[in-house]
């Protein structure tokens, strides 16, 4: 039996200014780690793998929405109601995405 474990690193940098005359700069990273146990033995089928890759392409692309609907929020409060659009919109692609991975798994059950 063989342990894999993926890991996705996203970083993350902006900057802001203070009513002080100077900006500070500030990076934030997040990560994911995917870790599936599985026996050589017994190898997925294509099938399989993409049913798999669905579930893990469907988690991680709400968690992504999730992301920008906190930010879009967050930038309404800032008052940048332009850059908080932006943010909503991509929040409502990722839902139109994870609705066409729902579909192609749908189709793939049968």
């Amino acid at each position: 039996m063989t342990d894999h474990v993926h890991h996705h690193t996203h970083d993350h940098g902006h900057s802001h200014s203070h009513g002080h005359g100077h900006s500070h700069s500030h990076g934030h990273s997040h990560s994911h780690s995917h870790g599936h146990t599985h026996s050589h033995s017994e190898e997925l089928s294509f099938e399989q793998k993409l049913e798999k890759l669905f579930a893990h392409w469907i988690e991680h692309n709400e968690s992504h929405r999730d992301t920008y609907i906190t930010w879009a929020e967050r930038a309404q409060k800032a008052g940048l109601d332009n850059t908080a659009l932006c943010l909503e919109k991509a929040g409502h692609l990722s839902e139109q995405i994870t609705r066409q991975l729902e579909e192609a798994l749908k189709t793939l059950k049968g």
